[in-house]
C-alpha cells in the first residue's frame, strides 16, 4: 500500500540528515511519496513571522503524516515558534519521545535506560498567553483543560498497554497548584481505574526529575503536562548519551507529525558529519504510525547492526569502542547494507502497530455560580491598608473587600512588613453578607451586575484596574485559590 507524506527539511543540518532518511527508507521499500514544503528560516526572513507560507497548510492538512526536520528560528522578537504553531493549529496533541540506552555502543550512565516520556502538547504555559501588566510584573497564564487533560492521559495509558510496558508514572506540582495541576492528578486517578494490569503512581515533579536523573530504571512510560513534559523528555534523551539519537511523534486525530528532538546545528550545515538517527528513529515510528510496523522494526534492527559494527557518527564516536567514524551518507549506506539483519547483542526491536486513541469528551454536568471578582489593581505608591481604606471607600458596599495580596501573599488584612511589595495587588471581592474574618466562609452566589458596578465605582475612584478574574463555585466547591497565609 502507497502513502503520501508531507515533508519539509528544514533548515542547517536539516536537508542532509532528511535525505539520509528518504534514501533508507526508500531502500526498504516502503512504498512511500513524498510531497515536499518550504518551512523554516527561509519563510520567516521573507516576511512571514509564522515560518510557514498559506499554501504549505493545504499540503499538511492533505496527507496524513509530516516528517520535519529541524528549523532555525531566526533570532529577535516577532518570530512564533513554528513547531508550537502546528502541534496546535492541527491538534497535535501528544508528543511521545521514546528514549532507550545503546550500551555499550552509546556512552551513558545508564545502561538499562527505557523510558517514554508521553506529553501533552497544546495547553499548559505554552499556550503562551502572557501580558504585562504593571512595570513591574509580567504574567503567563497557564491554561488546562479537562478533555484535554482526559486525552493525553489516556493516550498514555493506551500507548503502555499496546506496547507491552508495565508502569505509568503522572509526575505533576500538585501540591502547590491544586487546582491546574491537582485536576490533571485527579484525571489520571480516574482513568487509571480503567487499567489495572498497569502499575500506576503519582510524582511530584521536582523529586520526579531528579529521580529520573538518577534512577531512569525505575520509570517506564511517564506522563506530564506540557512545560514538564519539555524539561523530562530532554533528561531523558540527554541521559542514553545524545539528543542526536532521540525521534519524536506529535500525535492528532487525523495528522501527525515527525521530528527529531534536536536543533538545526547551522555550526556544522554542509559538512555532512551530522547524525541522521533521530530523524530515521522519527521516520520508524512514522511508519508504525502508517501500519507499517515490519518496515519499521526492519529499520530499526538494520540501525542497530550499524551501532554494533561500530560504525558511529562524530557524536557519538568513542576510542576503543567505535571502529570507524562515518559522516551522515555514510551512515545512511550503513545502515542500508544491514537491512534484513538483526543485531547480536543490542536487544532486536519488533514493532507493533500504533496507538489508537478514540476519544470523545461527555462534558460533566455542573452548577457554576458567581460569588466574587479579584480585582487586579496597579498602585505603586500605597501601602497595603492605606489601598484596603481607599477600596473599601470606593466599592460604597457593593461588594466586601474580602484580602489583597501581592505576587499572590496575603498582605491585608493583617499583613508582614517584611513581605515584599510590587506595584501589582490582587483584590478579593466577595458578596456582602460573607464575613471576610472566616477563611472557611461559605460563599454566596452574586450576580454579574454587582461585578460590573463595582468595577463602575472602583474605576470612577481612579483605581487603576488592569485585570479581572471573576471566582465561581461548581457544585458548591470554591473553583479559585486561596491566597498564600489566607
Amino acid at each position: 500500500m502507497s502513502h503520501t507524506i508531507t515533508v519539509a527539511k528544514g533548515d542547517g543540518i536539516g536537508p542532509e540528515i532528511t535525505d539520509a532518511v528518504l534514501r533508507i527508507l526508500d531502500a526498504a521499500q516502503c512504498g512511500l511519496t513524498y510531497e515536499h514544503i518550504e518551512v523554516g528560516e527561509k519563510v520567516y526572513l521573507s516576511g512571514n513571522s509564522s515560518g510557514i507560507p498559506a499554501e504549505a497548510w493545504a499540503t499538511l492538512r492533505r496527507n496524513p503524516v509530516f516528517l520535519k526536520g529541524p528549523i532555525t528560528t531566526p533570532q529577535g522578537s516577532g518570530y512564533k515558534s513554528l513547531n508550537v504553531t502546528i502541534r496546535k493549529t492541527l491538534g497535535l496533541y501528544a508528543n511521545v519521545r521514546p528514549c532507550r540506552s545503546f550500551h555499550p555502543f552509546v556512552r551513558t550512565q545508564h545502561p538499562g535506560m527505557d523510558v517514554v516520556v508521553v506529553r501533552e502538547n497544546e495547553e499548559d504555559l505554552y499556550a503562551g498567553i502572557e501580558h504585562r501588566q504593571t512595570t513591574d510584573v509580567f504574567q503567563c497564564l497557564k491554561v488546562l483543560s479537562l478533555p484535554g487533560t482526559e486525552k493525553i492521559i489516556r493516550y498514555a495509558f493506551e500507548y503502555a498497554h499496546a506496547n507491552g510496558r508495565r508502569k505509568v508514572t503522572c509526575l505533576v506540582k500538585d501540591n502547590i497548584m491544586k487546582l491546574t495541576d491537582g485536576m490533571f492528578a485527579d484525571m489520571f486517578r480516574r482513568v487509571g481505574k480503567e487499567y489495572p494490569g498497569l502499575q500506576q503512581e503519582i510524582q511530584i515533579i521536582d523529586i520526579g526529575t531528579a529521580r529520573v536523573a538518577t534512577q531512569p530504571d525505575r520509570y517506564d512510560v511517564i506522563v506530564t503536562l506540557n512545560l514538564y513534559g519539555d524539561i523530562i523528555s530532554d533528561v531523558t534523551a540527554e541521559l542514553t548519551g545524545s539528543v542526536g539519537m532521540a525521534g519524536s511523534a506529535n500525535i492528532g486525530d487525523r495528522i501527525s507529525m515527525f521530528e527529531a528532538i534536536h536543533g538545526s546545528a547551522p555550526d556544522i550545515a554542509g559538512q555532512g558529519i551530522a547524525n541522521p538517527s533521530a530523524m530515521l528513529n522519527a521516520a520508524c515510528m512514522m511508519l508504525v504510525h502508517l501500519g507499517l510496523p515490519e518496515k519499521a522494526g526492519a529499520i530499526q534492527n538494520a540501525w542497530l547492526c550499524a551501532l554494533e559494527d561500530g560504525l558511529h557518527p562524530g557524536d557519538i564516536f568513542q576510542e576503543g569502542v567505535s571502529k570507524k567514524r562515518v559522516g551522515t551518507a555514510g551512515f545512511a549506506d550503513a545502515v542500508i547494507e544491514r537491512l534484513g539483519r538483526k543485531p547480536q547483542d543490542l536487544r532486536s526491536v519488533e514493532m507493533k502497530h500504533g496507538t489508537a486513541l478514540k476519544f470523545e469528551y461527555d462534558r460533566p454536568a455542573v452548577k457554576r455560580e458567581l460569588c466574587g471578582v479579584d480585582v487586579f489593581v496597579c498602585d505603586p505608591e500605597s501601602a497595603p491598608d492605606e489601598l484596603a481604606a481607599r477600596l473599601q471607600k470606593a466599592a460604597h458596599g457593593m461588594l466586601k473587600l474580602k484580602l489583597i495580596t501581592n505576587r499572590g501573599v496575603k498582605v491585608w488584612p493583617e499583613g508582614f512588613p517584611e513581605t515584599f511589595c510590587t506595584d501589582h495587588w490582587r483584590c478579593r471581592f466577595v458578596g456582602p453578607d460573607v464575613s471576610i474574618d472566616d477563611s472557611k466562609a461559605t460563599y454566596m452566589p452574586i450576580g454579574q451586575r454587582q461585578v460590573v458596578q463595582l468595577l463602575h465605582l472602583l474605576t470612577e475612584a481612579g483605581v487603576d484596574v488592569i485585570k479581572t478574574e471573576n471566582l465561581y463555585l461548581f457544585d458548591h466547591v470554591r473553583g479559585f485559590s486561596l491566597g498564600q497565609g489566607e
